[in-house]
C-alpha cells in the first residue's frame, strides 16, 4: 500500500523530555485559592486539635495525615472547622479534606454559597 505526502516540505520532529508536562502532571486541578485568613483560622485550629507546638511549621500543603492526624484527628478537625466558620461539611466532601489548602477552599467555597445574595 503506498502512501502519498501532502506536503513537500520535510517534516520536523520535536523533542519533549520523557517527564512530559509537569503542569498537566499534576493530580489535582485548583480551581480556586482560598483567602489568607481562612488558610491562617485553618492553621490555628489544626495546630489546637493535633496539640502541635508553635515551632510545628504549618503551610497550606501541610498534610494532617504527615502531621500525625488519624482518621479520628480529621473528624474532630472538621468539627471545629465547622463551629468556627458556623458552616456544616458534608460527609462525602469532609473525606476529600487531607490538606490546610484544601479545608480552606472548601470554608470559602461554603461561606460563599451561605452568604445572602446581595
Amino acid at each position: 500500500m503506498a502512501t502519498q505526502r501532502l506536503s513537500s516540505a520535510p517534516f520536523v520532529s520535536v523533542g519533549l523530555p520523557k517527564k512530559g508536562f509537569p503542569s498537566l502532571r499534576s493530580s489535582r486541578l485548583r480551581i480556586c485559592a482560598a483567602k489568607a485568613e481562612t488558610v491562617d483560622k485553618v492553621c490555628e485550629i489544626v495546630r489546637k486539635q493535633l496539640a502541635l507546638s508553635s515551632e510545628t511549621s504549618l503551610t497550606p500543603s501541610s498534610a494532617f495525615a504527615d502531621l500525625g492526624a488519624d482518621s479520628l484527628d480529621t473528624v474532630e478537625i472538621v468539627m471545629g472547622l465547622e463551629e468556627a466558620f458556623d458552616i456544616t461539611v458534608e460527609e462525602e466532601n469532609s473525606q476529600n479534606i487531607t490538606t490546610i489548602q484544601e479545608a480552606a477552599d472548601l470554608i470559602d467555597k461554603l461561606v460563599d454559597k451561605k452568604a445572602p445574595a446581595a
